[in-house]
């Protein structure tokens, strides 16, 4: 028996990307498979297709996807039978979820609440972790003001709604057009400023935090954007590396004593992750999240979902369907 799965042909651009025939996966000691009913296009797909920021490890032939909902349908040894016929969220890692099954490990599963749908969960998922968390890396206070850079992919919009959830003295946000301003503002957003982090009218001119999920060349202005005290973090690089000597402008600012971090979930307990997870499926249900999927694309289609992100055209998250 085979299944469908998208892997990469050839790294670069999205015609790299081709559906192929599998064998079915069986689940080895401590995963479980999972009949995928929804698959999260994120930005770290993205990143590993193009081959461009020096990852290693990954050959013609790979699979991509990180997360993914459905029902588990078998086990492997040491795994208990009753998740079988659950609805699950799970990481898959950095592959292996663009397909109509997937494996996954046990502690890398949360069961899915019965009015949350799939789509909803692999957009909220592992974004709603990582903003989160990013938060908290950051040190975010209630009253603090929180500047949002690169806003409208799924960690940016889970980060804006957080942060004005969390009490932020404003929450304002790096966008590419007015339209998507409008709905951050929906969101959340209290000020809309441009790529460059000009705008916005009674913008604050300064910021406590600064959560960037773009990196890139322009990081280094950023930090002319901190208040004394102000903290950087950076949650993402779908705009590319910053530039090597990115921490002289910085340095530059010595007296007003700034701090620059990275993030990665990586470095947060499963048992912490996924207990937030589960609060925000919860909170989900109560109205408190939303969950933004920009379209739902056939898994045939991951190639034009891709064109759709390089493009700059998603809003949220795509989410494929087997």
């Amino acid at each position: 028996m085979t299944v469908k799965a998208v892997a990469i042909r050839r790294f670069g651009g999205p015609e790299g990307l081709a559906v192929i025939d599998l064998p079915a996966p069986a689940p080895a000691a401590g995963q479980v498979l999972i009949d995928t009913e929804a698959i999260g296009v994120g930005g770290v797909d993205a990143v590993i297709r193009r081959g461009t920021l020096g990852l290693r490890g990954f050959e013609p032939g790979h699979v991509l996807g990180g997360e993914v909902a459905g029902v588990v349908t078998a086990v492997g040894d040491g795994v208990d039978t009753a998740w079988v016929g659950r609805r699950v969220w799970a990481f898959t890692g950095l592959g292996g979820g663009y397909a109509e099954r997937a494996v996954a490990r046990v502690e890398q599963i949360v069961p899915l609440p019965a009015d949350l749908s799939a789509a909803d969960a692999v957009t909220l998922g592992g974004s709603g972790a990582v903003a989160h968390f990013a938060l908290a890396h950051a040190r975010f206070a209630p009253g603090e003001s929180v500047l949002v850079r690169g806003a409208a992919g799924g960690i940016g919009i889970m980060t804006v709604q957080l942060a004005a959830r969390g009490g932020a003295g404003a929450a304002a946000v790096t966008t590419s057009s007015a339209e998507r301003g409008e709905r951050l503002r929906e969101l959340g957003a209290t000020h809309v400023l441009d790529r460059s982090g000009e705008g916005g009218g009674d913008a604050p001119e300064g910021y406590d935090v600064i959560i960037d999920i773009v990196a890139g060349a322009d990081l280094p202005s950023f930090f002319a954007r901190l208040n004394p005290n102000g903290r950087m973090v950076v949650a993402g690089a779908v705009g590319g590396w910053p530039p090597a000597d990115f921490g002289a402008a910085m340095l530059a600012a010595f007296q007003r004593s700034l701090s620059f971090a990275t993030f990665s979930a990586d470095t947060v307990p499963l048992a912490d992750r996924h207990a937030v997870t589960a609060e925000q499926f919860a909170a989900v249900g109560r109205g408190e999240l939303r969950p933004v999927v920009h379209e739902v694309l056939p898994l045939e289609q991951a190639a034009a979902a891709h064109r759709k992100m390089d493009a700059g055209e998603v809003f949220g998250r795509i989410v494929l369907t087997p």
